[in-house]
């Protein structure tokens, strides 16, 4: 789902001119309300077919009754201002641990979030992406501080996903610039705690449904493009190379992982959004 070239998530490239901070925003978007969307932004692609790609074991722990780490103190610790990691960074595949304490930490970790969120012009964020590997995830249907609604999420789990999927162009912080599209289901129904710890499930379609989606596999070691079928990936390929090349050259150190050895990739997705 990418908005502007600097979006977390983006709509249709089609949206692009309307969706920056100095334009009004799509009526669909201000329809919005808290989890649901006013309608369906793409149709079901039934020619297309679901990739068949190596996603790392942590995907898995989406449907997990196994208890994830609880993370301490000084794992909610950050330095403001936030700053968003980007691809290859290990950060990104590390394991998040889940968050037990629901205390001023925790909200000020949310507002720095939400801060970053706005300045990039985002409308969803996960804490890895700003270097906190815990279970949180924050955004906006929206995207625009004061419209819309604020949408915390802590510790999130899936109960279920719809069988019918949606084709998207999406983007990411983590990845800048770079745009193509992923197969995810249409509807999901979650888990969650809110940032006072009060337990919620709740049903998301539509957007907020592919906002979601989008973050909780950054909570899982996901990145989106190991949901992209092999020739969507080849069109990003170089990109994800420039990238790589990137963080050697700004850390001296080789890069964590390439994309060039996820040309084969003969395993399917594990966990969520598994088709």
């Amino acid at each position: 789902m990418a908005y502007t070239a600097r979006l977390h998530l983006s709509l249709p490239h089609a949206l692009l001119p309307t969706l920056s901070r100095r334009s009004a925003l799509p009526a669909v978007l201000r329809r919005l309300s808290r989890f649901s969307s006013t309608g369906e932004l793409l149709s079901n692609s039934s020619k297309f077919r679901p990739p068949t790609t190596l996603v790392y074991a942590q995907a898995k722990r989406g449907f997990s009754t196994k208890e994830d780490d609880v993370a301490s103190s000084a794992d909610l610790e950050f330095e403001a201002p936030l700053q968003i990691v980007e691809y290859p960074d290990p950060i990104l595949r590390a394991k998040n641990k889940r968050i037990d304490s629901f205390d001023d930490n925790l909200k000020k970790l949310v507002q720095e979030m939400f801060d970053v969120m706005y300045k990039t012009d985002g409308i969803g964020l996960s804490a890895p992406q700003v270097g906190v590997n815990v279970q949180l995830m924050v955004f906006n249907p929206v995207g625009e501080r004061g419209e819309g609604e604020e949408i915390v999420l802590v510790n999130p789990k899936v109960y279920r996903y719809s069988k019918k999927t949606v084709l998207f162009n999406e983007g990411c912080l983590s990845f800048p610039s770079i745009y193509a599209d992923v197969q995810r289901p249409e509807s999901v129904k979650i888990d969650a705690r809110d940032i006072s710890g009060t337990r919620f499930m709740v049903n998301l379609s539509g957007l907020p449904a592919r906002v979601f989606q989008h973050e909780f596999d950054h909570l899982q070691g996901v990145l989106f493009f190991d949901r992209m079928t092999d020739e969507v990936l080849d069109t990003i390929r170089p990109q994800l190379q420039a990238l790589e090349k990137k963080y050697e050259d700004r850390t001296g150190l080789p890069s964590p992982e390439r994309i060039e050895n996820l040309r084969t990739r003969k395993k399917v997705a594990a966990g969520f959004g598994k088709s």
